[in-house]
């Protein structure tokens, strides 16, 4: 004590002896030890306070400071504690999400948190999508009657490893615009859509009736921070819009201070008991009690990355240590699911790293909903914690193994330019989000082949995001990179189409880069520093209307060997019921996988990923057809399995 005394003031000290006691919700101290104050085991009721349970209410989530200074959180009055797990309802199937909530309170949860995700609600400027699996109203009332409480994230920015941190990419047709600002555009796009969502969920929240305890403002604003009114423009536009129930923000220990604002009750995110952030925490808000917004149970993967893991034992330690001082959390993530589509997201540490279309995250369940040695001990410790006892185990879906797929068709990606939409006819090449498509709203996802002509050879200057393939005619000469910016084009003696095929792998999500995350040819491209011009532009963004025109076609039969970008085409056999499964690609090189017209994601050869997940509900009964678009080299059959394959 006496080093600790030259080194800290008198109030940190304090702080140091004092906070486990002030953590402590639940029960007092009994003895010290070790610096912490060592606590009787927490005992509290899981099942007392539920949605259906609470009819008549008057205050909804608070926080407390009693006259010996506890400080808690209570419920209608009741002492309660957030045990929270995050289960993103845009990456389960619809149909499975009363399995994974089931699993998420008998595994002694009392709460689920989740992100809604802009850039698919609103997906195209003005078009407001909250159907299928985007039903946001229908999985929270789901919640509530499972018993579940709910605590909603909607950004505007969510981070989420999602594209753009689920920020739509039309707002990058304005780049003077200065996205998470007060900047007018911005905040006018910002108003617009929550008018739609805001009004969606007002009937959901606990004062009237529904499951919703808290509001999230923003995400992790302190890591970005460049608009000081920003945070409370955003806290008001919720309030003005009927938000009653308590908000918070999140962000981590370097970000806790420029990402709060007043009125809101900050939370912290954190990969593991961090007593020093918690005392950090405390010193802002010493009248609150502390709340991990983001216990991180694992960890993303990223192509060409090792899969990355968390032991079941270090996440038992650590809740075991939340609950021993009273402090409420949330598991990010008790369930990840699945990036179906295009919706990954994209990191940059010195080079550009896409999220896998996997989100497993080395959760407590795992993607495709099994249990885990993590979710055993989480369920023994919580149940020894609890005053009652959990719901009994829902069972497993099953999981199976079909025929292996052989995909004995194909067309090659310059036979399908008929089946989709009009192309663009434009002087100059512009990026994806600002071709004139989707009622001025670009093209959000996918791939874009822009085809110019050209009469002679020399060398191709091109500036892409993120990769590119370029062909003379229908042959493959190169590729084209962020890093890569030219290729040298043969010597022709008549004149060509010149075709660079340009692939959005997924924007950044995270960081102040992603105000400049355009994706395709972006700015000019020449030869021998000529400009090119009058380039035809084709949006292929692989949605369900593209995959019903190509029913259309006329597929020819494969060859044993192809090179270059084509679709194949084959017929996965269900039998009566359909069940989950996982597709092997191994045996294939870089793609997309579509089963009846559904795009369950991307798949390559530098793993870690090697099998994508198949929701036995996404099946037909009998006969499916599966299409692969290989961009690179065409592989063989396609095998199922009922394990995946996430380590490759």
């Amino acid at each position: 004590m006496a080093y600790l005394s030259k080194c800290l003031s008198w109030k940190m000290l304090m702080a140091i002896f004092f906070l486990p006691l002030v953590l402590s919700g639940l029960v007092p101290p009994s003895k010290y030890r070790d610096g912490m104050f060592k606590l009787s085991a927490a005992r509290f009721s899981w099942s007392r306070l539920t949605p259906s349970k609470l009819k008549d209410r008057t205050v909804g989530l608070n926080t407390e400071n009693n006259a010996q200074g506890k400080l808690y959180f209570t419920l209608e009055g009741h002492k309660f504690m957030i045990v929270g797990g995050s289960i993103h309802y845009f990456r389960v199937p619809r149909e499975h999400w009363k399995d994974r909530l089931l699993k998420l309170q008998a595994c002694g949860f009392n709460t689920v948190t989740t992100y809604i995700p802009w850039n698919l609600h609103e997906e195209e400027k003005g078009t407001f999508d909250f159907s299928e699996i985007l039903d946001l109203e229908a999985y929270v009332s789901l919640a509530a009657t499972i018993g579940l409480w709910v605590i909603l994230r909607p950004g505007p920015y969510i981070c989420a490893e999602v594209d753009l941190g689920g920020l739509p990419s039309w707002l990058l047709r304005y780049p003077e615009s200065q996205l998470r600002t007060t900047h007018h555009e911005f905040i006018e796009a910002v108003d617009k859509y929550f008018d739609h969502l805001i009004p969606r969920i007002l009937h959901l929240q606990y004062l009237h009736g529904g499951p919703v305890i808290a509001v999230q403002i923003e995400n992790e604003y302190g890591s970005f921070s460049k608009d000081s009114d920003y945070m409370e423009y955003i806290k008001e536009a919720l309030l003005k819009r009927g938000i009653v129930e308590l908000l918070l923000t999140s962000d981590n220990d370097e970000g806790i201070q420029t990402g709060s604002v007043k009125g809101a009750l900050t939370t912290i995110n954190v990969p593991s008991f961090k007593r020093d952030s918690f005392i950090k925490l405390h010193q802002m808000q010493n009248d609150k009690p502390i709340m991990v917004m983001e216990y991180w149970t694992g960890w993303y993967d990223t192509w060409g990355q090792k899969h990355n893991v968390k032991s079941a034992d270090e996440i038992r330690y650590t809740v075991s240590r939340f609950i021993k001082y009273g402090i409420s959390f949330n598991m990010y993530m008790f369930h990840g699911g699945t990036n179906f589509g295009f919706i990954n997201g994209a990191l940059y540490y010195n080079e550009h790293l896409s999220v896998v279309t996997s989100y497993d995250y080395d959760a407590v369940l795992t993607e495709a909903g099994d249990y885990t040695e993590k979710y055993f001990k989480l369920r023994k410790l919580f149940a020894s914690a609890s005053a009652g006892s959990l719901p009994r185990l829902p069972h497993l879906i099953p999981k199976t193994e079909y025929p292996p797929v052989v995909l004995s068709f194909y067309l090659t990606l310059f036979d399908i330019l008929p089946y989709l939409n009009k192309p663009v006819m434009l002087s100059s090449p512009v990026t994806m989000e600002n071709l004139p498509i989707n009622n001025d709203s670009g093209q959000p996802f996918g791939l874009v082949l822009y085809e110019t002509s050209i009469c002679s050879g020399g060398y191709l200057h091109a500036s892409v995001h993120d990769t590119a393939q370029v062909f003379l005619n229908d042959t493959s000469i190169g590729y084209l990179d962020e890093n890569t910016y030219g290729l040298t084009i043969p010597e022709i003696q008549d004149c060509q189409p010149l075709r660079i095929l340009v692939e959005n792998q997924g924007r950044i999500n995270y960081s102040r880069k992603i105000q400049n995350e355009w994706k395709g040819l972006d700015g000019d491209v020449s030869i021998n520093d000529t400009l090119l011009k009058n380039f035809t532009i084709y949006s292929l963004d692989m949605k369900m209307s593209f995959f019903k025109r190509l029913r259309s076609a006329t597929w020819r039969l494969a060859p044993e060997y192809y090179l270059g970008p084509a679709f194949y085409q084959g017929t996965l056999k269900a039998g009566s019921s359909p069940k989950d499964t996982f597709l092997d690609l191994s045996k294939w090189h870089y793609g997309f996988v579509f089963i009846n017209g559904r795009n369950l994601g991307r798949y390559q050869d530098i793993g870690p990923q090697r099998t994508l997940y198949l929701p036995g509900p996404w099946l037909h009964p009998e006969d499916n057809e599966i299409i692969v678009f290989e961009k690179i080299k065409k592989g063989f059959y396609i095998p199922t399995t009922s394990k995946p394959q996430l380590q490759g």
